[in-house]
């Protein structure tokens, strides 16, 4: 409409700097209502637009797990199918028959007394024994020399 943003008349402009005439210092038209209503749908468009971003990221972080832990499930799905088949192995099942005492009848079965002795710290097959090594007087490359071309005076 013509003159909807027209300047205020000086007769206008006394009125409402004396607070006379009801009217306000900035007129309220058509065009600035149109201007915040379309400010504050581009407001609510972002808003709603940056939640949209932030559910898609989400998803995309929540398929990364389930790919991680596919892969787990496969590779535990894979140890598992190793194990099966060591367990349907006859060597397999006739050891662990002889933990419960059901081995071949040739076998004798023994189990250690639980009231034995504990063995000495330096018994034979402990850990705290260790063979001696030969120290070698000589260097490799000389016992190789000997070895190939004899004894040197």
């Amino acid at each position: 409409m013509p003159g909807d943003d027209a300047e205020l008349s000086p007769t206008s402009l006394a009125a409402a700097s004396s607070g006379t005439g009801g009217g306000s210092a900035l007129p309220f038209t058509r065009r600035r209502l149109a201007m915040l209503v379309a400010g504050l749908f581009a407001l609510w468009l972002v808003g709603v637009f940056a939640r949209q971003v932030g559910d898609a990221s989400s998803a995309g972080n929540q398929a990364d797990q389930l790919r991680a832990r596919n892969v787990a499930m496969e590779h535990d799905v894979a140890s598992l199918e190793l194990e099966l088949k060591l367990i349907k192995e006859p060597a397999f099942v006739s050891q662990m028959a002889r933990g419960y005492q059901l081995g071949s009848p040739r076998e004798i079965p023994f189990t250690v007394d639980p009231n034995a002795p504990a063995l000495p710290a330096d018994a034979a097959g402990s850990t705290g024994i260790k063979p001696e090594q030969p120290s070698p007087e000589t260097s490799p490359l000389d016992s190789w020399m000997r070895a190939l071309f004899g004894a040197q005076p």
